[in-house]
């Protein structure tokens, strides 16, 4: 079996310790994810393992033969080649047995039989054929085309020059040629950074299948529990091993961590006494060696470092403005690039403390539908009406807000902060990964991951009650994801957002709006989970005709009624949704109908006036909007029966 092995490697950057003695053991059946804070030293240990960078001490043991594919974070760039070249030459290391093939098949051509050396040839030219049989070299392009078209790629960019993706599909690219490479053991820097949903799922599926060893980071705790059967932790320039996947790894941490934060409040009590005693009597001369004594035993103790990934920090939003009880009323949006519709036919009510994300593949519209939902984009069809005392709060990845600051980190934060928060920045700082000497950085000199952490920060600092947020998760680690996942959950505003992290989704949101390029957008009154099991069901059944916004979120052909007996945990906590969000979708109902009721009793008092009744084109035209007014009560009210029918037969 091939394996690799690293052993007692240290590395060490000026006067600090990235990794000391390290030692790990990868084989073709490794299913390992690398944990640990920002900077603990992950990307430094696996640009060891694939030879980019050498080690101070130690060696890496590798099977003769092994192929190591590495995929970094970023920086990769493809150009001069469209992009199924490209991908094609992920196959370039068969080239050689191609070429020795050819060499072999001539000298074939031109021996006969009595060739002593004739068996040596057959012998080889075999050898060479059978391993391009293994290897699917003639089926490549199958290989290309199942990959590319996995990670989100359409068959007509295959054509496509390679320069003309941007940097996120450049790493799709680079992704795909990593896997096509087909090595022993793949090295995986944040794969899921610049992938949707889909193409996550798809990836999951690929690596569970992959016929070689895995060693991952992401900060996508769903993709690593789909995929991981082991997490090494990187902490204080050690690893340490720990068996299950991801959440089976926090569970054994979290335990871990009582006995250790245990250990570490009695060491600080110990220095706290031992730096009072030095401090108190330091310029004593008659103490002088006691002192001398302490100062020993203060550089003698070992420190304990608690790991920050396991620091809890809670941050909780400023009260949002009170605003009514509709937040936001869209009718008919479309909007397109020329004959292109990315948004079609779009209906909403949004309710104040709803929590609604936007799904769907790459280039569906979910970016725009944001813009247009934030007021920066108005070139759209249909209404978008916003209700009273309605405050937008908007985050974008490819927003620029601090062109010219010359201020600090933490300067900038305290100048927009509010009061009472101000005692809180530097934990939240350390929280958004923003620690030590980074929050003294100047505004001009950070990256633009750096860059769209602060822009965070700052906007979940001021009071809103309507946030609107694109891949707000994005440059945060597992820790940081938690925080903002808490404050989110507690938030008492509303909130519309797109996410590509599948846990952070299922945590979050209440409503799932769904937007498909060209086709109709669908509204799922329901949690994440019960999207997806809608979905699973339509695929199951063939059902692909999308309902209208304003059907009732269930109905008795949509739902099976429960069976008497017990359920399982899954359909209880499945049923125990629907109930909400029935209950949710009928107050929905119920204010549309008492809208419309309003707003017949004002045509009706339009119709009494004499400017009007005195006027046939007006008269006209009030009866037109007391007919259509009419119908669309009574359809309001034919849908509020309908689901308060489905809700008593799932309510006790």
């Amino acid at each position: 079996m091939i394996s690799l092995q690293l052993s007692e490697i240290s590395l060490a950057f000026g006067d600090r310790d990235i990794l000391r003695d390290v030692t790990l053991t990868l084989d073709g059946y490794s299913r390992t994810a690398l944990t640990g804070a920002n900077g603990s030293g992950k990307s430094t240990l696996m640009k060891i393992i694939c030879g980019d960078i050498t080690p101070d001490g130690g060696r890496v043991i590798a099977s003769r033969g092994m192929r190591i594919g590495y995929l970094p974070q970023s920086g990769l760039l493809y150009k001069g080649r469209n992009l199924i070249d490209e991908a094609e030459t992920a196959f370039e290391r068969h080239l050689v047995q191609i070429h020795r093939k050819e060499e072999l098949e001539e000298l074939l051509a031109s021996s006969d039989e009595s060739d002593p050396g004739l068996k040596t040839i057959l012998e080889e030219h075999h050898a060479i054929v059978e391993e391009l049989i293994r290897e699917d070299y003639d089926r490549r392009f199958e290989a290309i085309e199942r990959v590319l078209i996995g990670l989100g790629f359409s068959r007509d960019q295959f054509d496509a020059p390679c320069e003309t993706f941007s940097g996120g599909w450049q790493m799709r690219i680079a992704l795909a040629k990593v896997l096509l490479g087909r090595p022993h053991i793949v090295l995986l820097d944040e794969p899921t950074n610049y992938l949707d949903l889909e193409a996550r799922g798809w990836l999951e599926q690929f690596l569970k299948d992959y016929p070689g060893g895995v060693l991952l980071v992401s900060h996508d705790r769903y993709f690593l529990d789909a995929t991981v059967k082991e997490v090494v932790e990187v902490f204080d320039g050690s690893l340490k091993r720990y068996r299950g996947n991801y959440s089976e790894y926090e569970t054994v941490r979290k335990e871990e961590l009582v006995s250790l934060m245990a250990a570490w409040e009695k060491q600080q009590e110990e220095i706290a006494k031992l730096e009072e005693f030095i401090a108190r009597f330091r310029y004593n001369a008659s103490k002088a060696k006691l002192v001398q004594s302490r100062v020993k035993q203060l550089e003698k103790i070992n420190r304990i470092t608690i790991p920050e990934t396991l620091k809890k920090i809670h941050f909780s939003f400023p009260p949002p403005p009170h605003s009514g009880k509709e937040m936001l009323r869209i009718g008919g949006l479309n909007k397109g690039y020329g004959e292109h519709l990315v948004v079609k036919q779009l209906d909403l009510l949004l309710l104040r403390g709803e929590k609604v994300v936007i799904a769907g593949p790459n280039g569906a519209g979910k970016s725009t539908l944001l813009r247009i939902l934030a007021g920066i984009d108005h070139h759209y069809e249909g209404s978008v009406e916003y209700g009273t005392d309605v405050s937008i709060g908007y985050f974008a990845q490819d927003r620029e807000e601090f062109a010219g600051s010359t201020a600090t980190v933490i300067e900038e934060m305290e100048a927009s902060a509010p009061s009472p928060i101000i005692p809180q920045l530097r934990n939240l700082l350390g929280a958004f990964l923003f620690r030590g000497d980074d929050i003294y950085k100047r505004i001009e000199v950070l990256s633009g991951g750096e860059k769209s952490r602060l822009s965070l920060m700052k906007l979940l600092l001021q009071p809103h009650n309507l946030l609107i947020l694109d891949e707000p998760t994005n440059h945060l680690d597992l820790h940081s994801k938690d925080v903002l996942l808490d404050a989110l959950r507690q938030y008492e505003g509303t909130v519309i957002f797109v996410s590509h992290d599948r846990g952070f989704i299922e945590h979050l949101a209440t409503r799932v709006i769904e937007l498909s390029a060209g086709e109709r957008a669908r509204n799922f009154p329901g949690d994440y989970e019960y999207y997806l099991w809608r979905k699973e069901q339509e695929t199951a059944d063939g059902e692909t005709a999308a309902q209208h916004d304003d059907s009732p979120p269930f109905s008795k052909q949509e739902e099976e009624i429960p069976r008497e007996g017990k359920l399982s945990w899954e359909e209880e906590k499945r049923i125990k949704n629907m109930v909400k969000e029935l209950r949710r979708e009928e107050e929905r109902l119920l204010s549309e109908i008492e809208r419309l009721e309003s707003k017949a009793g004002e045509l009706k008092s339009r119709l009494e006036r004499p400017e009007v009744y005195s006027d046939p084109v007006s008269v006209r035209d009030v009866q037109a909007l007391i007919e259509k007014n009419d119908r669309e009560l009574q359809l309001f009210s034919q849908k509020w029966e309908e689901t308060a029918e489905t809700l008593s037969v799932y309510e006790p």
